[in-house]
């Protein structure tokens, strides 16, 4: 018979062979090898269209249909459907490729290639890296995907470049380091992915297990020569007592409203401070409200995340014997923080707890609750979604405790 491939092409009821076929080709495997093909579906349109062209006499007679449809689905003798068509093996690939819309694409032989640039890039990896095959190992078993090849190979490059000069004396700053190995000042910054593979591989270099918090790993990278950012990041400290002869410790004496102090602060100079119970909170309106209303307490504010120079804070109060007490907000993130302060440092947590929610009122905020934390007494977070809504620290239940005495109302006007 003779065919207009055009319409048999855009017939909707006829697509499903076309995609089932399609994917065969796709696979890799060659037209003229494909005897029958079985689609999933073919509307009972379809079904018919095909048995017309393909159903003799005779096999009408014998009530057996070439198009056999089961449970599993439609089964089409393709190299008789060709026939009846008036089409070879070689009209099939343009035929599907204008039914479906799409070219017909070896898969099999893409994914070939790609295992072998895969292999390539590991070997590549392997001899650039000999000395660091447990972190070649972990990377090549984090996988990697056909565009970041040339991310890798970079990261490859740097780490070798970087770890080729370890230790470094005098001693360079992390942005210096990345800008020399890399050529850009943040690509070894520490929350990144690359930043962490530089970790691993000089904990690797070191034969120490990879450090998890943030002042440990910034350590690791000094005793290599790698100095990461101690400027930027502070931590905030009012009237908190220090005895020392160090010029933090006079800095502390002297000041009348909170200081902050960088990690250089607190690692070049630390301070020595005085037995005192120092309360730890998350956000700095905290000491402003300290401010107003003359509270004496030693206060010290973290401003949210614990970072490096938060850890060596504490680390530093847990090493002098310095009682600790954590607040923060009551939510998800505050209470995951404050269970872990609890945990690692012993903080006494004050404001955290079912009372100070229930103090806060039925509308202690208009921020919604969010997820449970997953952290954090399951009593508290029940009476948190009981209302529904987030306890913050500037709500007055928090502060009370916090700073142990009524907080003063705001001034007219101000």
């Amino acid at each position: 018979m003779s065919a207009d491939l055009d319409l048999i092409a855009d017939d909707p009821d006829l697509a499903p062979l076309w995609t089932a076929i399609h994917d065969r080709l796709c696979s890799g495997q060659a037209p003229e090898t494909i005897a029958a093909v079985r689609v999933p579906t073919l509307p009972p349109a379809g079904i018919a269209t095909l048995r017309s062209w393909l159903d003799t006499t005779a096999r009408r007679r014998s009530v057996r249909s070439a198009v056999a449809v089961s449970a599993t689905g439609v089964r089409v003798p393709l190299r008789e459907l060709l026939t009846v068509l008036g089409l070879t093996a070689e009209d099939l690939p343009p035929l599907v490729e204008r039914a479906v819309g799409r070219p017909v694409e070896d898969r099999a032989a893409d994914r070939r290639t790609a295992a072998t640039l895969r292999q390539e890039l590991w070997d590549y990896t392997s001899r650039a890296l000999p000395h660091l095959p447990a972190l070649v190992a972990r990377m090549r078993a984090a996988g990697v995907a056909d565009d970041d090849a040339a991310s890798i190979r970079r990261l490859v490059d740097a780490l070798a470049a970087a770890t080729s000069q370890l230790p470094h004396s005098p001693a360079v700053s992390l942005a210096k380091l990345s800008h020399d190995c890399a050529g850009d000042p943040h690509y070894f910054d520490l929350d990144t992915t690359t930043g962490t593979r530089l970790a691993a591989a000089i904990a690797e270099l070191a034969g120490r297990p990879e450090p998890s918090r943030p002042d440990l790993v910034r350590a690791l990278l000094a005793d290599y020569g790698v100095i990461a950012d101690r400027l930027s990041a502070t931590v905030l400290l009012y009237q908190v007592q220090a005895v020392g002869d160090g010029p933090v410790d006079r800095r502390l004496r002297e000041a009348a409203t909170p200081v902050a102090l960088t990690l250089l602060d607190l690692t070049r100079t630390p301070p020595t401070l005085a037995p005192q119970v120092l309360t730890v909170v998350e956000n700095p309106s905290v000491l402003e409200a300290a401010m107003a209303c003359d509270s004496p307490g030693p206060l010290a504010c973290t401003s949210g995340q614990l970072g490096s120079v938060d850890h060596t804070l504490l680390q530093l109060a847990v090493d002098q014997g310095i009682h600790l007490r954590y607040s923060g907000d009551l939510d998800g993130s505050g209470l995951r923080i404050a269970e872990y302060v609890a945990r690692m440092y012993g903080a006494e947590l004050v404001a955290m707890d079912a009372s100070t929610v229930q103090d806060a009122g039925p509308e202690p905020s208009s921020v919604p609750l969010g997820p449970a934390p997953g952290a954090g007494e399951e009593t508290v977070w029940d009476a948190l979604r009981a209302g529904g809504r987030v306890v913050f620290q500037e709500h007055d239940a928090v502060l009370r405790q916090v700073l142990g005495q009524p907080v003063s109302p705001p001034e007219a006007g101000r």
